[in-house]
């Protein structure tokens, strides 16, 4: 019911009295200017307030969360890491898109996407979730109510939410989901096992090729059949001045497979000799890569090693693997770790200790038969934890215009009996 005459106008102005005191407390008031109310507006029986509000949200200038657009998120996600890290077997980027246009006000933060983290993602409104692991691999021929994974699918599109997966691009990148994990470690350097390369430098070929002749009718026609070739870029011809003669040079980008074409052109055509030959290699990215090779600052027991990851990884047991002529009072100084699954990267490397989620049987053996003790924490326990670290990080990343919230339900599928 509203009120009327001037008992309602006299509260009006209270609040508004208490408005202007809240924007000198909060220093929101203009340089300069003075906010005043005449008392001659004030009705008899009104007193005007002075007392600051404790919350103004009403004022507009305090931070609040907003929507963001699917591909503008999608956007700053592979800024964030980008998807040429990932190796070339992976799944990656956004795997589930919604009928645009789609907006998401939830980003849902899991390391493997099941039918029960999917009701939960539901339950708490998500708009796009980010699942480590990608819950699209093995492509699918028919997305029907008959298997799991295709539910997913469905479930997705019916609540209108994404699906993006960034897996091992996470893996690679500076302070990801290996730097992560070796922080249970303690004090330690460390190094990729597999660095990453640039992955735009060079644009094109695998090697360049250099020439230089004087005879141009000559030239013409083995530039013709060089075009001819496929894998072939960036053909160029300049002016250059050998030895005090004018002579023309070419340059040439090509694949490994054209390069055998090229030579054999040129060495028909008298060329070969005057030929000069370079391996473009791309350069390797700083800190970035498959794999963590940690040099601890000081040895410490493998027991005590043992320790420090299950408190960094939260779990009451891990497998542990003593390496042969090692025990539990062996020092470790070297440790090469990859998170989840890690016998393809951490196979041949010299080290003390081998730390990873799984590996298969032979590959432990070989390890320990050389002198290398193993700890396996099972595949997604290796991960998991990283996402507690990646929801702050996302969060600057993203300047707060989403919320993220984490799994509660997301959990590896082994337990010990």
């Amino acid at each position: 019911m509203q009120e009327a005459g001037p008992r309602f106008l006299g509260r009006c102005i209270n609040v508004l009295g208490a408005a202007v005191s809240a924007t000198r407390s909060l220093g929101l008031t203009p340089a300069g200017f003075t906010p005043s109310i005449d008392r001659c507006m004030l009705l008899p029986g009104t007193q005007l307030l002075h007392r600051p509000l404790r919350y103004v949200r009403a004022l507009g200038h305090l931070p609040s969360r907003s929507l963001m657009n699917l591909g503008e998120l999608v956007s700053a996600l592979n800024d964030f890491a980008s998807l040429s890290l990932a190796e070339s077997w992976d799944n990656v980027g956004l795997l589930v898109e919604p009928s645009p246009p789609h907006t998401v006000n939830t980003l849902f933060l899991t390391n493997d996407l099941t039918e029960e983290v999917m009701e939960e993602a539901v339950q708490k409104k998500a708009g796009l979730i980010l699942s480590y692991h990608p819950p699209v691999f093995t492509p699918l021929k028919r997305v029907t109510w008959k298997t799991w994974k295709e539910r997913l699918i469905v479930r997705a599109l019916e609540h209108r939410i994404g699906i993006y997966s960034p897996h091992t691009a996470y893996d690679a990148i500076p302070h990801g989901v290996n730097d992560w994990l070796a922080k249970g470690l303690g004090a330690c350097t460390s190094v990729p096992l597999r660095p990453s390369t640039a992955p735009s430098c060079p644009a094109e070929g695998t090697h360049r090729v250099e020439f230089c002749t004087d005879n141009s009718e000559h030239l013409d026609m083995v530039l013709s059949k060089i075009r001819d070739i496929q894998e072939i870029s960036c053909l160029t011809t300049l002016p250059a001045r050998v030895e005090g003669e004018e002579q023309t040079r070419v340059s040439l980008n090509c694949s490994q497979k054209a390069l055998l074409k090229v030579v054999a052109l040129l060495s028909q055509n008298s060329l070969y000799q005057r030929t000069e030959i370079l391996l473009l290699q791309k350069p390797l990215l700083p800190h970035t890569g498959m794999g963590r090779l940690c040099t601890l600052s000081e040895p410490v027991s493998l027991l005590d090693i043992t320790e420090r990851i299950k408190s960094h990884l939260k779990l009451p047991h891990i497998r542990l693997a003593v390496g042969m002529g090692r025990t539990l009072e062996s020092p470790v100084k070297k440790t090469a770790l990859c998170a989840g699954s890690g016998s393809s990267v951490l196979k041949g490397v010299e080290a003390d200790l081998y730390l990873t989620g799984e590996m298969s049987h032979h590959d432990v053996l070989d390890a320990v038969a050389n002198g290398i003790s193993v700890i396996l924490c099972e595949h997604s326990n290796t991960e998991r934890g990283f996402l507690r670290e990646l929801c702050d990080t996302l969060a600057v990343h993203l300047q707060n215009k989403v919320n993220i919230v984490v799994s509660e339900k997301d959990r590896d599928p082994l337990q010990v009996a």
